[in-house]
């Protein structure tokens, strides 16, 4: 049984989930999608509604920090078919196929063809297990292009971002500040992955601080904070992440996350290279 936590207070959370409340209604689960729940034993436990948008969205996340491009960055649009099987002991193992669009939070991204993904799910347990694989994704050598372009943008940045609001409080994004948002979803990628459960999944709502660090290499090294919408408490969880990256190499990040329902911090660190291998067909 999930704790009980106290709701948020009606004026913050209206201010920071605008954006994410839009992009959950997006991407509901259509009234004619079936899945079929195969109980593995007798006493078979139930699944929380929708557990196929949630698994493709945990696949997209892990997909999205493994490819480790900016450029890049991938959403769910649809799911087309799925099946959960369930152990009562161990958890669900969703197995789905599904489309996606290319991320841009101000208008529809373009289409971006089909992913296939196994995700399993330990019971009530974080960090879910997941094999997925994309076709037709971007034309790699102009996602290459637009790297190294934003790259360039990000060492030659001078401005102090300490304080910042992306988005601001009308949802926009400035074009200046684009860059430095897309890194935060990359690097938000690989938490919003490793926080989601059968019950709970995430979404980045606001970026609220940036600092660069300096580096002895040349690689881009920014420690964000970043506020997640937490579905389906509906809190609002800060937490500050340290990303490390360049391009074409490994993305690396650790992070810190103060959790509401506890004094306790959840944290992790990964490098990408040092995970499970993820196909990517023509990436």
């Amino acid at each position: 049984m999930q704790p009980c936590r106290p709701p948020m207070p009606a004026l913050l959370l209206s201010l920071w989930l605008l954006p994410s409340l839009a992009l959950a209604a997006a991407v509901t689960e259509p009234a004619d999608l079936e899945y079929t729940v195969v109980p593995r034993q007798s006493s078979a436990v139930g699944l929380p509604r929708g557990i196929l948008q949630l698994a493709a969205r945990a696949a997209l996340h892990f997909f999205n920090f493994r490819a480790g491009s900016p450029s890049a960055l991938r959403v769910l649009a649809t799911v087309q078919e799925g099946r959960a099987w369930v152990d009562p002991q161990e958890g669900c193992e969703v197995d789905l196929v599904f489309s996606t669009e290319q991320y841009n939070p101000e208008q529809e991204g373009e289409r971006l063809g089909k992913c296939s993904a196994r995700v399993f799910f330990k019971n009530e347990k974080p960090r879910p297990a997941v094999n997925v694989t994309c076709a037709r994704l971007f034309d790699k050598v102009k996602r290459q292009e637009k790297d190294y372009r934003l790259y360039k943008q990000m060492k030659q940045l001078k401005t102090p971002l300490h304080s910042v609001s992306i988005p601001d409080s009308h949802g926009h994004i400035d074009n200046s500040l684009r860059p430095l948002w897309d890194l935060a979803f990359l690097g938000s990628s690989y938490v919003m992955w490793e926080k989601t459960t059968q019950f709970l999944h995430y979404y980045l709502v606001q970026l609220s601080s940036v600092e660069r660090l300096k580096t002895d290499d040349d690689s881009i090294d920014f420690d964000f904070t970043v506020l997640l919408h937490e579905f389906s408490t509906q809190e609002i969880i800060p937490c500050r992440i340290h990303l490390v990256w360049y391009p074409g190499k490994p993305l690396k990040v650790n992070y810190h996350c103060q959790e509401q329902q506890s004094p306790e911090e959840a944290s992790g660190t990964v490098e990408a290279s040092a995970m499970a291998p993820t196909e990517f067909n023509n990436f």
